[in-house]
């Protein structure tokens, strides 16, 4: 019986899917697992088929209740999403994988209203969303769904410290990307960024002072209630401040596979400074499995402003860079 209801709800899960969102989509191939009470949508993209596949690349988005896709269509269709790969540039031979954090939808049409379950706000942590993801891996292993000769994993944002856990529980995982990322824990970052505003002339140190003394008493009050998932800062809740607290530099130390760590000068959500000290720790304790660029005047996104306000992509110029590595790194 179980297995009948696991089946039906792929069925139903792949039928709604089609139902929101747009053709181009299809292109995904849905699968699922049930593991400890937790159901794990995951989702495959190859170019050929699965039966073309010999490498695993799989990416981890960043933070928030949001959709992997989300669709808007005007005439042609257009759409927004999470998922800032042009799937084009996937190499011949790889499986794009893809993960929904837990009860969060694959798609949703841009706009519409999404109620957040409880079930997300309960669950989200660096420990969960790293053994969900360690999870799918084994499963495309284990099951000989997939018999790769390299897992690749990417993790942008919240994802980079996911795949720096990842980096140390699961001993499949051939070389790991970690994009836009610090190495202290979050909560450091908002100091560097009162500090760079002084040094930018846009808050006096008197303001500054006030600045640390309220950040310090928010810290203290989400430090007394780390379990809630009914108090927010910032957009996200206690619970997941305390849970994603840990400072990235103690996992990517316990790394051996080939790291790559990327991060823009501009990057508005973590402060480049926070990233230099990665290559510092790999100095100090000699290891020599880094590969460490930093892209000049690009954000978090890897994008650029431009002087008439807009902005030009260079994700894909980093992608591609970030593959070439790959190939070239044992």
């Amino acid at each position: 019986m179980k297995t009948f209801i696991t089946f039906t709800f792929l069925l139903l899960f792949v039928f709604n899917l089609n139902g929101q969102c747009n053709k181009d989509l299809e292109m995904y191939k849905h699968f699922q697992i049930t593991v400890e009470k937790d159901t794990i949508n995951y989702h495959i993209y190859s170019k050929n088929g699965l039966d073309s596949i010999s490498n695993i690349l799989l990416y981890v988005q960043g933070s928030g209740a949001f959709p992997l896709y989300q669709i808007k269509r005007e005439g042609k269709s257009l759409w927004q999403s999470g998922v800032p790969f042009d799937l084009s540039t996937i190499p011949d031979g790889f499986a794009f994988i893809l993960i929904s954090k837990r009860g969060i939808p694959f798609c949703t049409k841009f706009g519409e209203p999404f109620d957040v379950p409880k079930i997300f706000y309960d669950n989200e942590s660096l420990e969960n969303r790293a053994n969900r993801t360690s999870y799918v891996i084994d499963e495309l292993v284990t099951s000989k769904m997939i018999n790769p000769n390299k897992v690749v994993i990417i993790g942008h944002s919240e994802g980079s410290d996911v795949v720096a856990k990842l980096g140390t529980i699961n001993d499949k995982v051939t070389h790991i990307g970690y994009w836009s990322g610090g190495a202290n824990t979050q909560w450091f970052d908002f100091t560097m960024f009162i500090r760079k505003d002084v040094l930018e002339g846009k808050i006096t140190e008197v303001q500054a002072t006030k600045r640390m003394d309220s950040l310090f008493f928010n810290f203290k009050e989400i430090a007394s209630k780390s379990n809630s998932t009914m108090d927010f800062w910032e957009d996200n809740t206690y619970r997941r401040w305390n849970k994603f607290s840990e400072p990235a530099i103690n996992n990517l130390l316990k790394i051996e596979v080939p790291l790559f760590v990327a991060i823009g000068t501009k990057d508005q959500a973590v402060p480049v400074e926070s990233t230099y000290l990665i290559p510092i720790e790999f100095i100090r304790h000699k290891k020599d499995n880094l590969t460490f660029r930093v892209y000049p005047e690009l954000d978090h996104g890897f994008e650029k402003e431009l002087e008439n306000g807009e902005f030009e992509d260079h994700w894909n110029d980093v992608f591609l860079e970030f593959m070439n590595w790959v190939e070239k790194s044992k």
